[in-house]
């Protein structure tokens, strides 16, 4: 029996569609396996999609085009792959400076990482983040100084024409960026535009930047462009990332750590 018949064109289109909305991209290889066709076949599937304006195909796969603009609350995301931001973050500590400068942008890993800098590391931390700055402000070895702007409700962090002219004023050591997308053609995107100016702001003002991002942010691209891959020098993320999509990423220029251990093998 051909395992191709067993599912018609449109009910493939609706599984795969299911897919990209559920896991913000899909791939070839998987999308085979899980439907029981050829590469070949989800091929087409993803191009026939593209050209109806609801995928679009990247390395190996492809992404929803319908996307939040604004993202997710701080709230939600800190319930998310918690294990892996953990391991981002402790991973991370191993990055900062010695009595230097940092500066620590908004999002829930880099919150993780200021509650995990160690209370004896005396530290200068420019942040925009009200999180971040609210982990570190009891720290007597912490000089602290908090970037000003309009507060954005979701990420709690500071955007806009007072926080670029603050950030522009400083030049740290390390800069510890969270990203939302990560792709060679792309580069680094976020949902926000006025967030992605300060990600950008952030990477420019840094003489190393450091992106903490977790295996999902590899292979997608949100709506806001921040970056380049070559103006980064390193990404941690977490061990369950795609193989194959760090080499390409790594061919664009940083490095990629990857942090905690390394996924069980399935059994036979």
């Amino acid at each position: 029996m051909n395992d191709e018949v067993t599912m018609y064109a449109p009910e493939r289109h609706q599984a795969i569609l299911e897919q990209a909305r559920a896991n913000g991209r899909v791939e070839v290889r998987e999308l085979a396996e899980l439907l029981r066709v050829t590469p070949e076949t989800i091929r087409r599937d993803l191009t026939s999609l593209e050209r109806r304006g609801l995928v679009r195909r990247a390395h190996g796969g492809a992404i929803p085009v319908e996307r939040s603009l604004v993202g997710p609350a701080v709230s939600e995301r800190n319930e998310i792959r918690v294990a892996e931001k953990l391991a981002i973050a402790t991973a991370a500590i191993d990055e900062l400076p010695d009595g230097g400068s940092i500066l620590i942008d908004a999002g829930t890993t880099t919150i993780k990482l200021a509650e995990l800098i160690p209370t004896d590391r005396r530290l200068t931390v420019v942040t925009h983040s009200l999180p971040v700055a609210i982990a570190l402000a009891d720290r007597e070895n912490i000089e602290l100084h908090v970037l000003g702007g309009l507060v954005r409700s979701t990420s709690r962090a500071t955007v806009g024409t007072w926080t670029h002219q603050m950030v522009s004023m400083v030049s740290v050591d390390v800069a510890f960026i969270s990203i939302n997308g990560i792709t060679p053609e792309r580069g680094l995107t976020t949902h926000n535009i006025a967030e992605a100016a300060v990600k950008s702001a952030i990477i420019k003002a840094s003489r190393r930047s450091i992106v903490l991002a977790d295996h999902s942010k590899f292979g997608r691209e949100e709506f806001s462009r921040v970056a380049p891959l070559a103006a980064i020098d390193t990404i941690i993320t977490d061990a369950g990332v795609n193989a194959e999509l760090v080499h390409e990423v790594e061919a664009s220029g940083p490095d990629v750590i990857l942090a905690g251990p390394s996924p069980t093998p399935a059994v036979a």
